[in-house]
């Protein structure tokens, strides 16, 4: 058993988004395996309720508070410094000298990094480091700055050429990197052109024994409405903007079909971009107490997500719950999935009127393809199975 320090950008748990799902349970299988020494930040207000759970799996945890809004003024020195703003948005003088007096207490053999905003804490340590990217951050904020106007349109395109150079910088030290999906991994390689560094995908899982069927769950909905679901957390920007464009450009046609249908937008922290849709045909829910009945007495779930990439736990977890999800194109491409046989995909607005037609007109194929996903999500994403990646890197990190 070896002495590890972690650090995330945000406390892994509850694991009720995207980021805090894959920081947990590679939480869990460190502290199977490890000591492990936690530094976090919590940027959320109700999380604080969750430490001792937290503590439980640690020997030892610094969290941090964060307050964004003050965070996000923070980070404008980088504009001061020439660095990435992600990097002095997660900078606090209390986590770096946890860390420092963790190195002159302990002899520990690795760190491990979520998020590379958090490597800024352990790049001049002596011991190696093994990071984990998830997927490649820059490229999302370049991604941003042509969907927004400006100056935001330069801000983000400034911020994905700058923490690119950072990401660079960051595997290049490191003596394992990892990203979500192979495709992450080539797009990484292609845009830092010549980098020396072992970089490999370690995939997202899903807790398949959570996540099934339950008859047990009561059913969220009316008995009279057609129910399509999207989950996640509505805050993040590219959840915001799939749920506003379904609204505006797929559910009108929808509904001229099926007066009877209902689309509900499961998810904390709605922006007001997102309490705005709210109609006798959308439901925003806000921070539910279990997503679970929502998916598992959905007619469809829905991921029209057009500018994230990568394995999306939402999707995961739909088709774990045994329901038809029709998909982003290229968020299905990304899943070890069958399209048209263990889920949908759609690229246009056309595209998802036709998918989710064909599921309402007949619920026993819907029906098909949910069984067909739990079948697929059982044989292809293990949790323990994909993170078993890291280990091989710290085997040779305690070496």
């Amino acid at each position: 058993m070896a002495k590890i320090l972690y650090l995330v950008h945000r406390l892994p748990y509850p694991p009720n988004k995207g980021d805090k799902v894959r920081s947990y349970h590679l939480l869990k299988h460190l502290a199977k395996r490890h000591e492990v020494f936690l530094g976090t930040f919590v940027d959320d207000p109700e999380d604080w309720a969750y430490l001792d759970t937290v503590r439980g799996l640690c020997s030892e945890l610094c969290a941090v508070p964060l307050n964004p809004r003050v965070a996000k003024i923070a980070s404008l020195r980088g504009l001061l410094s020439g660095e990435a703003l992600s990097l002095p948005f997660y900078r606090s003088a209390r986590l770096k000298q946890w860390v420092q007096q963790l190195t002159q207490t302990h002899q520990l053999s690795a760190s491990v990094v979520f998020s590379s905003t958090m490597a800024q804490y352990a790049c001049d340590l002596p011991q190696p480091m093994l990071v984990d990217f998830v997927d490649v951050d820059s490229a999302k904020w370049s991604e941003y700055a042509p969907a927004h106007r400006w100056p935001m349109s330069w801000l983000y395109g400034r911020e994905g050429r700058k923490l690119l150079a950072y990401e660079r910088q960051v595997a290049e030290r490191a003596q394992e990197s990892y990203f979500v999906t192979e495709k992450e991994v080539t797009m990484f390689r292609s845009l830092a052109p010549g980098l020396h560094a072992s970089v490999r995908a370690m995939c997202n899982g899903v807790d398949a024994d959570f996540f099934s069927p339950d008859p047990t769950l009561a059913s969220p909905f009316s008995p009279d409405e057609l129910p399509l679901v999207f989950t996640g957390a509505m805050d993040y920007w590219p959840n915001v903007d799939a749920v506003v464009w379904f609204v505006e450009a797929v559910l009108p046609r929808l509904c001229e079909r099926w007066p009877n249908l209902r689309f509900y937008v499961v998810g904390r922290s709605p922006t007001p971009a997102v309490l705005a849709l709210a109609s006798d045909k959308v439901s925003v829910t806000g921070t539910v107490a279990d997503v679970r009945p929502f998916l598992q007495h959905a007619a469809a779930v829905v991921a029209p997500l057009r500018l994230a990439r990568g394995i999306q736990n939402k999707i995961l977890e739909a088709m774990a719950m045994g329901r038809p999800v029709v998909a982003a194109s290229h968020c299905a491409a990304a899943i070890d999935a069958v399209a048209g046989h263990d889920l949908l995909q759609a690229h246009e607005a056309d595209d998802y009127v036709r998918e989710i037609n064909i599921l309402l007109e007949a619920p026993g194929h819907g029906n098909d393809i949910g069984e067909a996903a739990r079948r697929q999500v059982l044989r292809s994403y293990s949790w323990d199975a994909h993170l078993a990646g890291i280990d091989a890197g710290l085997a040779k990190a305690v070496r």
